[in-house]
């Protein structure tokens, strides 16, 4: 156990009856009541998650725009300060390296979430990227200074209010401020990873510890619940959101995972463009799917999918029960030709049809 990262909130979660789980080498809450019931209060309410286990890297320099652009597969250069953008990161072969959120916070300095599991890897790429272009930028790993709380669900923006902090109606989705709290410093972004309105705050660990118990104690009324990792993946695959190693990796390019939108091919140059480009124009050989089953067998990663001949034309990706549909639901890459083709997976020789869906699946 002593080599197993703690957040900086362990204590508060530990007090709170957290049931811990070892996620990607760190001790994380994933869940304190149940997972339906987490999942049910974000999006009927508020849920209040701990992901201060994500990397935060800051970007500056004359050259930090130009330097994410070559970086990064969507456009950087001509985002205003106050802005957040969510892109892929690629290698040369157009495999993802990680996928990240930047956030815009000066002319020349970003704050850049990177997935906690490519932290080192991340970092070093950055590096490396950064000394083969001999560009004037400076990237420091600043994700031990940081604690970061996401407060999701309709009633998010009414209890962040009642805590003290004014004006959210001035933070528009994928944009972000700063706000004064316990004395400090603090970045409240309108983005999130569950399909609901909600924030992610970037604080010190000592203000967001302050903050978390603001926001149980003035929440309680809204009917905030503390989240844990376990419903935060089955409400980011209700919305269909990507999580890497699944939907994004090394081996499925950003057009195979649908991402089509982020991927800014009339950019001058960056890493994974050649490959990108030259997959655009021979055709997508694979696609990324959102799907929904009937009865109550989860269709896990790695499961089979095949096509009406009982060929295997795909897999999946990711699987889990959908609170809000009392159904299966999934994502799972499969061959561009079969994707509008009927579709099943095969359940232990039981096929299963896939009813192909648009997220959010929940709605």
């Amino acid at each position: 156990m002593s080599d197993i990262l703690q957040i900086p909130l362990h204590d508060f979660h530990a007090e709170r009856g957290a049931r811990f789980v070892n996620f990607g080498g760190w001790n994380m809450p994933v869940q304190y009541t149940s997972i339906l019931e987490e999942h049910q209060a974000v999006r009927s309410a508020a849920g209040l998650f701990d992901v201060s286990h994500m990397g935060e890297f800051l970007v500056t320099g004359v050259d930090a725009a130009l330097f994410l652009d070559k970086l990064l597969v969507n456009a950087i250069h001509n985002t205003p300060i106050g802005k957040a953008v969510y892109s892929p990161m690629c290698a040369s072969d157009g495999g993802v390296v990680d996928d990240l959120i930047v956030y815009r916070t000066g002319e020349e300095t970003f704050l850049v979430c990177v997935n906690a599991s490519n932290i080192e890897k991340d970092f070093g790429w950055f590096l490396k990227q950064a000394k083969r272009w001999e560009l004037d930028v400076l990237i420091e790993d600043q994700s031990d200074d940081f604690a970061l709380l996401a407060l999701q669900g309709p009633k998010a923006s009414a209890i962040l209010e009642a805590v003290g902090l004014d004006a959210l109606h001035e933070i528009k989705k994928f944009w972000h401020a700063t706000r004064r709290f316990a004395g400090e410093k603090i970045r409240v972004c309108r983005t999130g990873y569950t399909g609901e309105d909600g924030f992610e705050i970037y604080a010190s660990p000592a203000a967001a510890e302050a903050l978390a118990r603001e926001i149980m104690s003035q929440g309680e009324p809204f009917g905030v619940q503390l989240c844990g990792l376990g419903c935060r993946d089955s409400l980011r695959l209700e919305a269909g959101y990507p999580l890497y190693g699944h939907e994004l990796s090394d081996s499925i390019t950003p057009l195979e995972a649908s991402l089509d939108w982020t991927v800014k091919l009339q950019k001058e140059d960056f890493i994974g463009k050649n490959a990108l480009s030259e997959q655009q124009e021979n055709g997508i050989p694979r696609r990324v799917l959102h799907f929904k089953l009937d009865g109550r067998r989860i269709a896990r990663e790695g499961t089979a999918v095949i096509n009406s001949a009982g060929d295997i034309v795909g897999q999946v990706l990711s699987g889990t029960l959908s609170p809000i549909l009392s159904r299966p639901i999934g994502s799972a890459i499969v061959s561009t030709e079969a994707a509008e083709s009927p579709l099943w997976v095969d359940l232990r020789g039981n096929h299963i049809a896939l009813e192909v869906s648009r997220p959010p699946l929940h709605k």
